[in-house]
C-alpha cells in the first residue's frame, strides 16, 4: 500500500502530536522496510505575499522556504485525479512514519483509508528534485531523498 508516489486519504489521520482530522497523504520514499518518508499536503498558503503561485517547485532560499506547488484542477495522477484548491507540500513538514504504526491504526480499505491514485512519474521525479536540493528540507530527508 505504501509505495512512492501513492496519495492516499485518511479520515482521520492522526498526528504526532495527538492531533487528528481528515488529510491526504503522499508516499515520497519507502526506506529500511520499516518505514516511510512523506508529506501532508496542504491547501494552507505560507508563501511570501509577492510570490507567484505556479505549478511546480518554488525555493526561496532568504527566508528557508521550499515548496511544490500542485495547481488546482490540474491531474497530477496516473488516474487523472486532482486536487480541487492550490494544494502544498512544505519541505519543512517532511516527516517519517513507521509503517507498524500506519498498518495498526489504517487497516481497512475505504474505511480508514482510501487510495486516491499514483503520482505520474515526472511529478514525482520533480517533488524529488525539488526537496533533494533544498535547504529548507531536514538533511537526513534530502540524504535519504538521494538514495536510489
Amino acid at each position: 500500500m505504501y509505495i512512492p508516489g501513492r496519495i492516499i486519504y485518511f479520515d482521520p489521520f492522526y498526528f504526532k502530536d495527538g492531533g487528528s482530522k481528515p488529510k491526504y497523504f503522499l508516499v515520497l520514499k519507502v526506506f529500511n522496510g520499516t518505514a516511510i518518508l512523506a508529506s501532508l499536503p496542504s491547501s494552507q498558503i505560507h508563501l511570501p505575499a509577492t510570490q507567484e503561485i505556479k505549478h511546480g517547485c518554488i525555493d526561496v532560499p532568504e527566508i528557508g522556504l521550499s515548496c511544490y506547488v500542485f495547481e488546482a484542477n490540474r491531474p497530477i495522477t496516473t488516474n487523472g485525479w486532482s486536487f480541487h484548491l492550490n494544494t502544498f507540500l512544505y519541505g519543512f513538514w517532511l516527516d517519517d512514519y513507521e509503517l507498524a504504526f500506519l498498518q495498526k491504526n489504517y487497516s481497512i480499505p475505504d474505511v480508514d483509508f482510501e487510495i486516491v491514485g499514483e503520482l505520474t512519474e515526472m511529478e514525482l521525479k520533480n517533488i524529488i528534485w525539488c526537496f533533494k536540493k533544498s535547504g529548507a528540507v531536514k538533511r537526513k530527508y534530502r540524504r535519504l531523498l538521494m538514495e536510489e
